[in-house]
């Protein structure tokens, strides 16, 4: 019974001397001592001291992840040129009137965690330690080099802002913040990960968010527990309500213009530090076959690019499935022209139709991997060269047919035009399953596989709103912006599923009368114009 009582008060000791550790050391010797220990003596953690007054002091942070201007202008001279005080303080008084009179900077903090401190120290900041006290001050300093904002490299704008997101999240954040100018765009940080401590952002326009979209969102993000995220791939993958599918539920985009309006539709916005990638949800289906260009042209012209994307992306579906199901079991189909043209070919071939076309599509993809891992320099001269020297080389040797090149050709080429690279990648692996059901059964297997495809897709969500809205379930409101697009004038509300608290763009009584009445303008009146002009 006295060795239970001894080893509970132990623990009891332990764990008040553990909660100790938490705080800031008043002495600052052992205080430096501890941080250098931590750190491993790295050299890259600077430790400056210097003498304030009466008082000792130290400034710590890490080199390379600070600006040296402002930490040199603003935060070492004036402590070190800091007049004594008139009486001398405690130094638990004293350090609060020094930092408010001295250091020069827009953002300081104060804490008596040693964690945050040294969070702060690794994160960028410089960090303000006094000896005789267990606070210090956090001064944001962050800077080092970083890259530009350029123009996007895997969304193209055609016509459009040029800026891309870069890998700094408050850069990122001051993009979308130069597009909307409203007090209401709302920004909350957290960081995700055990070790990585990443910053991520959740940005959203209060009062056009849904609070049970965005009650989701915060949640999901609080219950990541891995080690590190060094990407938004990887919260994209920890959050998305469907693992097992081939579909992408989330958006995913380096153009501040794209997550601009979305963020006017009612939806969230996820930024993770170190990424020029920001995650949008919740996402549809229709999504992903827009564009941010269909909004600065006109509706005719963005309805039929629509209607070109959806034909686009059927090709690159079921293109090869098609061939593989006429030529196998469905040759009454195919005109009697064509059809001797095709045999002939296929005369000297070894495979049937299924195989022949494995082939080429795995041999392109493997062209399509190559040119994006090797230099930019040579890997679009290597992807295209290799497909046509490959595919002549092929058909002269008798493996496949010239018409399974022209096929496979025609359907890679489609996989390019998809605006959304992750859709594109979920027709890519779905074209494979086309092709055998197609070898198998013909017409009636691509038929079966394509349902159960509308079927997996209608039974997707994504953050609770279904993923085929606003056409399942049908949404007379918001159909006019899917595969369509009427003129902005009739865009007078937004999807419903989105914005909840305020699903109004424009005043319904407001009316845009381009008219003129007859007689207002005539070539007197236009005359006296342009002379008073």
């Amino acid at each position: 019974m006295k060795s239970f009582f001894k080893r509970r008060k132990t623990a009891v000791r332990a764990k008040q001397s553990s909660g100790s550790e938490d705080l800031i050391p008043s002495s600052l010797s052992a205080n430096l001592d501890t941080i250098r220990q931590k750190t491993g003596y790295s050299p890259d953690i600077i430790i400056r001291t210097l003498s304030i007054g009466h008082y000792k002091a130290a400034v710590v942070y890490t080199d390379g992840l600070i600006d040296s201007v402002p930490i040199q202008e603003s935060l070492l001279e004036p402590l070190l040129k800091h007049e004594a005080l008139p009486k001398p303080l405690p130094p638990d008084e004293a350090l609060p009137i020094i930092a408010r009179q001295s250091i020069a900077l827009g953002s300081i903090q104060f804490t008596k965690k040693y964690e945050e401190a040294i969070l702060a120290v690794v994160g960028g900041d410089a960090v303000l330690f006094m000896d005789g006290t267990s606070t210090a001050v956090i001064t944001d300093v962050k800077g080092g080099e970083r890259r530009s904002i350029q123009e996007a490299s895997t969304q193209v704008s055609v016509r459009g802002p040029k800026e891309g997101f870069t890998e700094s999240m408050a850069t990122n954040i001051a993009l979308i913040r130069r597009m909307i100018h409203n007090p209401n765009v709302w920004v909350e940080t957290m960081k995700v990960g055990k070790q990585t401590k990443t910053d991520v952002a959740v940005m959203y326009i209060n009062g056009l968010v849904s609070e049970e979209v965005l009650g989701e969102v915060r949640r999901r993000l609080k219950k990541i527990n891995m080690d590190g995220v060094l990407e938004s791939g990887y919260v994209e993958q920890l959050i998305e309500d469907e693992t097992f599918t081939p579909f992408p539920t989330i958006i995913n985009t380096e153009r501040p213009d794209i997550v601009t309006a979305n963020l006017l539709e009612g939806r969230v916005a996820i930024i993770v530090n170190g990424t020029p990638f920001v995650l949008l949800a919740p996402a549809v289906f229709v999504q992903f076959f827009q564009s941010a260009e269909d909004y600065y042209s006109r509706f005719d012209i963005a309805t039929a690019i629509r209607m070109l994307r959806v034909l686009v992306f059927l090709i690159s579906l079921i293109g090869p499935a098609v061939y593989i199901a006429a030529t196998t079991f469905h040759q009454e189909m195919i005109p009697t022209g064509l059809l001797i043209i095709v045999a002939a070919q296929r005369d000297n071939v070894p495979f049937p139709a299924f195989v022949e076309a494995l082939i080429m599509e795995i041999t392109f993809e493997i062209l399509r991997e190559a040119g994006v891992r090797m230099p930019k320099a040579i890997g679009s001269t290597v992807s295209i060269v290799g497909a046509l020297v490959i595919g002549q080389a092929a058909v002269q040797a008798g493996i496949v047919s010239p018409a399974m090149v022209i096929i496979v050709s025609i359907t890679a080429i489609t996989s390019f035009a998809t605006p959304s690279y992750s859709i594109a990648m979920s027709a890519r692996l779905l074209r494979f399953l086309f092709m055998g059901a197609a070898a198998s059964f013909g017409f009636y297997g691509v038929a079966l596989i394509f349902m159960a495809m509308i079927v997996h897709l209608c039974s997707l969500r994504s953050f609770g709103v279904p993923y085929m809205s606003p056409l399942a379930p049908f949404i007379a409101k918001n159909v006019g912006d899917t595969f369509i697009r009427l003129p902005l004038l009739f865009s007078k509300n937004r999807p419903r599923l989105f914005g909840h608290s305020n699903p109004t763009r424009s005043e319904r009584g407001q009316e845009y009368d381009h008219s003129v009445p007859k007689g207002m303008v005539n070539k007197k009146t236009v005359e006296g114009e342009t002379n008073e002009t």
